[in-house]
């Protein structure tokens, strides 16, 4: 397994056991912009998945050691990250099956680069949740999250946020609104090893919350996130004046 770092930090893990296609399409990603890992197998993918929680998956279902579509079980578990799996079964079987399972969109190769860019643009646009706009950017009082450039601003000055912070941010985001359990928020950014560890979130969180308040001298985004006492987090937009 092997990691090409970009900038920006939007990272796509590349699950495909064939060597040549893997790496010519994590090159072709990387001059795009985009963080890439590689998987060649299903034991690698789930190890890259947890280790690096990348912002999308690009997903062969014909691997050496399992179906893909147990990789697609395996994420959905836990967390909301797109999913487009590309794959030489062409039957229309084979594609319900996988978008029944989880998976957000289906190419069969051979495919277009071009089109595979498109939808990768698509699926990250989408990864913001219902609220987000066309381009992807989720826009709460003040508060400007972009998920497709790893940006979050308040009032327009840049917040650096840790990836992990983001992540957090970008769950709740995500489900605005909604109360967001301890759990599912320790699934989605840590995995599932980290079930026990209820403290990660509380710290997390309230790192989120200090660095948003000392981007905001006027206090309007102190409210954002707000705790539901024993049971997790909900993010609202400050009121309108």
């Amino acid at each position: 397994m092997t990691v090409v770092e970009s900038k920006p930090s939007t990272v796509i893990l590349v699950v495909e056991d064939e060597d040549e296609a893997r790496r010519l399409l994590a090159r072709d990603l990387a001059a795009h912009g985009y963080g890439v890992s590689q998987a060649g197998t299903g034991a690698e993918a789930l190890r890259a998945w947890e280790a690096r929680r990348p912002d999308l998956v690009l997903l062969d279902l014909g691997l050496p050691d399992v179906d893909g579509t147990t990789i697609v079980q395996r994420i959905r578990r836990d967390a909301t990250t797109p999913i487009l799996v590309i794959s030489a079964r062409d039957r229309e079987r084979d594609k319900i099956a996988a978008l029944e399972l989880g998976a957000d969109d289906y190419v069969t190769k051979p495919y277009g680069m071009g089109e595979l860019h498109a939808r990768i643009r698509s699926l990250l646009r989408r990864s913001a949740g219902p609220t987000a706009d066309g381009s992807g950017i989720v826009t709460l009082g003040g508060l400007t999250f972009d998920a497709p450039r790893h940006e979050v601003r308040v009032h327009g000055e840049p917040v650096a946020l840790t990836p992990r912070e983001f992540e957090v941010l970008r769950v709740l985001v995500a489900h605005a609104g909604r109360v967001v359990t301890r759990g599912r928020l320790l699934r989605a950014v840590w995995g599932t090893a980290y079930a026990d560890e209820s403290h990660y979130v509380h710290v997390y969180v309230s790192q989120i919350r200090r660095k948003l308040a000392a981007a905001d001298p006027g206090g309007e985004i102190g409210g954002l996130i707000q705790a539901e006492p024993g049971v997790g987090y909900r993010i609202e937009a400050p009121p309108g004046p």
